[in-house]
């Protein structure tokens, strides 16, 4: 009975949405061939998850950074002279202090002082040294700083990513059942740590011929897209193992287009200094989902 339920569902939500569900048409096509070109884009720039080489830990007080082995967060000698400074960490707050021989530049000016933003919330401040680039993260009650090196190996050697051919059975109408409450729920991540993450309801869809659920979390506060983080049977045989992410923007009534021809692989493949929320339990999906972004470990 769920079953038919279910179906029925799904087959009435395409005359509830704006855009077509069999989406075979040119235009469609383009879209995902942009999308796929941005991800790149996305992966390889400045900055992106191939630069990063680095996570450092920060214990209380002075944390020196420089090419010195010695030092708490050891630099790459190539860009980076013997002492760089130090970062303090004091009460959760981090302040970077500059030796006087080293060039570091935030927003493009020169300091030798400054109290750093953390990535959570909102975007980081990214201290720069040579072709190397630092922020505070917050993570578990932890501080670090993540390091970037615009001349990383893992950036030097990709050869672009791979895709899933472009199926448009894939792009289904869903529905959020939303919860009487937002509530939190347990997501663990690459480290080894859980997170509790905020998800408004449950969002139901019918793939395969099976009626599925998946629960969505809101990435940050006063995010408007749902952000699903998920496993399927092509993970780890296709796709990535730990599984993949992709958003939906959910309508004002609960329904939206959940488009698995958009699931991308999280950083952590790319970078062992990633910290990737994984599925939850609830997520691991019974189906293959063959569309997406692959991944064989060799990009």
């Amino acid at each position: 009975m769920q079953h038919r339920v279910w179906g029925a569902l799904a087959a009435a939500l395409p005359l509830l949405l704006d855009v077509p569900l069999l989406a075979d048409d040119a235009p469609y096509k383009s879209e995902i061939e942009a999308f796929h070109r941005a991800r790149e884009a996305r992966l390889t720039r400045d900055g992106g998850w191939l630069s990063v080489t680095g996570l450092f830990w920060l214990k209380e007080g002075d944390n020196r950074f420089g090419s010195d082995p010695l030092a708490e967060i050891v630099l790459p000698a190539v860009s980076a002279p013997a002492k760089g400074g130090f970062f303090r960490l004091a009460q959760g707050k981090v302040t970077i202090e500059v030796d006087p021989a080293a060039r570091v530049t935030l927003a493009s000016k020169r300091i030798t002082t400054a109290t750093l933003r953390p990535d959570s919330p909102g975007e980081p401040d990214i201290v720069v040294l040579g072709a190397l680039m630092m922020n505070v993260v917050e993570r578990n009650g932890r501080v670090g700083i993540r390091l970037k090196d615009g001349h990383s190996p893992a950036r030097a050697a990709f050869k672009g990513l791979h895709w899933f051919p472009t199926r448009p059975e894939y792009r289904v109408a869903a529905r959020l059942v939303p919860h009487a409450q937002p509530v939190q729920i347990a997501v663990p991540n690459a480290y080894g740590y859980v997170e509790s993450m905020s998800s408004p309801g449950t969002v139901r869809f019918e793939l395969a011929g099976q009626a599925l659920t998946l629960d969505p979390v809101w990435e940050t506060p006063g995010a408007t897209e749902l952000f699903f983080i998920f496993r399927d049977k092509t993970s780890g045989k296709g796709s990535y193992a730990a599984g993949r992410f992709v958003y939906a923007t959910p309508a004002k009534d609960g329904t939206m287009v959940l488009d698995f021809n958009k699931a991308y692989t999280p950083p952590c493949a790319f970078t062992a200094f990633a910290t990737c929320p994984l599925p939850p339990r609830q997520n691991h999906l019974p189906v293959a989902i063959e569309a997406g972004e692959r991944h064989d470990g060799h990009q």
